[in-house]
């Protein structure tokens, strides 16, 4: 059992991300443009601190990093001090990079550039055309602006950021199929990182840099994509990334793609509550990783919905997906991830929980602590057929805390994060009775404990610790 609490995380990358690094043919060239934050502001030796040439040493010699950044310039045109004027910009163009970094947006939340915001959209598309337009064909990737922590309304203001900037520029980059990493949450728990609340310190940069790294040497199949072809789709965005929906065997599904498929084809599966907190899912579709899920609400992990998994797991496999895949539960969804996962062990690489319910005799039978839902308890008694039988609920036995032994014979990890203080699943009744049959686990179970929290917020802000359990599990896979 590893048991942990919230701490500051630092980028650790799996020794074989490294070798990948080595074993890069040619100098790749990569240009970053941005403003002050990308040049590297008020960083003391910023020619070997700022992001970008942090950039440069940890990806090594084979590649070769050029600081474009300008102090305070804009992604808008009509901004009051637009990137498009400068020399930098008109230099990266003609450099004829292999990889292009676009870090702008921050200087565009100034109040007195936000009545051009309805132009911000159209002229992140212009700039990102301008580049795919290059004969080097690069390859290009938007930061979304890290978190600012300024209180002067008129300043850079991150409520700004959040609402207008980042859906601009998530917009942007799906309608361009380029590439979008979310730089927002990295630093967001993280104001000691600051010099001034806007600027990280070299620190700061470092993990901007250990993120961007991660991405760009993540091992890519090029060549694969899905052919959903024999379904009538309807496409949106999923925070800048293709959203495919379709009627799979009349249940509304749902497949989000990467810009580049991870090598092996990794996928994550949303077991409900699809869209809520969706941090890790952005943070693996960065990675490549595909995001599934399919609406079997509210049948609550009962026969007939797994008998829908089963069914468009077969489909998932069919379109060149891993056999292999993860799996995301909150709170209600680790039944119906649990309750699958008890019949098919072999096809599970790994498990990650949210505030689960694991017996349902705490919640929705309400036997326990726990506020019974009666929508949800109604829709229980005619999912496990128990109308009539109420006075059998007590040895009600189809909860994924009967059934141990069976969901973890597949012998992979299974993360847990608990809030200590959920009033609506109490833990005692639920992640705490499987924290004490730790023995059964044989080492495969973590929990990170959130000491004070409530049911809601799911998730964390910086999700990087789910995504590093999940990534270091995928990483073993394709060694």
């Amino acid at each position: 059992m590893k048991s942990q609490t919230k701490k500051s995380i630092i980028y650790l990358f799996p020794l074989f991300i490294l070798l990948n690094v080595l074993t890069v043919k040619a100098t790749t060239k990569i240009v970053c443009i941005g403003a002050s934050i990308t040049y590297g502001a008020f960083i003391e030796n910023r020619d070997k601190k700022s992001f970008p040439s942090q950039l440069q040493y940890l990806l090594g010699p084979k590649y070769k990093v050029f600081n474009y950044g300008v102090n305070g310039t804009t992604m808008l045109k009509n901004g009051d001090n637009p990137y498009w004027e400068t020399l930098q910009y008109r230099e990266a163009l003609i450099s004829n990079p292999d990889i292009v970094v676009i870090d702008l947006g921050g200087n565009d939340s100034k109040q007195i550039n936000r009545k051009y915001l309805g132009e911000l959209y159209q002229d992140a598309v212009s700039l990102i055309k301008n580049f795919k337009k290059l004969k080097s064909t690069p390859r290009i990737i938007v930061l979304l602006p890290v978190t600012s922590f300024v209180k002067d309304k008129s300043g850079i203001w991150d409520p700004v950021i959040n609402k207008q900037i980042i859906p601009s520029l998530q917009q942007a980059a799906m309608d361009m199929d380029v590439e979008v990493i979310d730089m927002h949450p990295l630093l967001i728990e993280r104001a000691d990182l600051y010099l001034d609340m806007i600027h990280p310190n070299r620190t700061g940069l470092g993990l901007m840099a250990g993120k961007l790294c991660q991405v760009i040497i993540q091992p890519r199949d090029q060549q694969f994509k899905i052919d959903l072809s024999e379904y009538e789709l309807i496409q949106s965005s999923f925070y800048g990334y293709k959203n495919q929906n379709f009627l799979f065997n009349g249940r509304q599904a749902t497949i989000v793609e990467p810009k580049i498929p991870a090598r092996g084809h990794p996928w994550i599966w949303r077991a409900r509550f699809f869209r809520h907190e969706p941090q890790v899912d952005i943070a693996l579709l960065e990675m490549g990783f595909y995001i599934v899920y399919i609406d079997t609400a509210e049948l609550l992990g009962n026969k007939a919905c797994i008998n829908h998994w089963n069914s468009f797991y077969a489909y998932l496999k069919q379109l060149g997906l891993s056999k292999k895949g993860f799996f995301e539960g909150m709170s209600r969804g680790a039944i119906y991830v649990l309750n699958w996962a008890s019949q098919n062990p072999d096809k599970i690489q790994g498990i990650y929980l949210d505030n689960p319910v694991l017996d349902m005799k705490s919640w929705p039978i309400g036997l326990g602590s726990a506020t019974r839902d009666e929508e949800v308890y109604n829709a229980f008694l005619v999912d496990f057929k128990m109308n009539g039988k109420e006075s059998k609920l007590k040895s009600f036995m189809a909860s994924p805390i009967n059934q141990i032994d069976k969901i973890v014979s597949g012998d992979y990890p299974i993360l847990i994060l608990c809030a200590d203080s959920d009033k609506a699943l109490p833990p005692e009744e639920n992640t705490f009775i499987w924290e004490a049959m730790r023995k059964r686990f044989n080492g495969n179970l973590t929990i990170i404990h959130k000491p004070g929290y409530d049911h809601h917020p799911h998730s964390l802000e910086n999700p990087y610790p789910i995504v590093q359990f999940i990534s270091n599990q995928y990483y073993k896979s394709i060694k």
